[in-house]
C-alpha cells in the first residue's frame, strides 16, 4: 500500500482541485463536457491527479540501478 500513497494523494487533491474548478469556473451553459457537471469534473481531476502522482513514483529497482550507474 505505501507503494500508491503518492498515487492516492494525487488522486485525491486532483479530485478536490476539478470539483472546485466547477464550482468555482464551470461552466453556466451546460455546453462544456468535463465542468458542466460536477461528476465530470471531480472525475477528470481524479485521473489527472493521479497520472500526475504517478510521476512522482519511482521503482526501487530502478533507483537502485541509476546510483549503480553513476558510480
Amino acid at each position: 500500500m505505501k507503494r500508491y500513497t503518492k498515487i492516492a494523494i494525487g488522486a485525491v487533491l486532483g479530485t478536490i482541485a476539478g470539483y472546485a474548478y466547477y464550482y468555482f469556473v464551470g461552466c453556466a451553459s451546460g455546453t462544456c463536457a468535463i465542468t458542466s457537471s460536477p461528476v465530470n469534473s471531480s472525475l477528470y481531476g481524479l485521473f489527472m491527479g493521479g497520472l500526475l502522482g504517478d510521476l512522482f513514483h519511482r521503482d526501487k529497482k530502478v533507483a537502485k540501478q541509476e546510483s549503480e550507474e553513476n558510480k
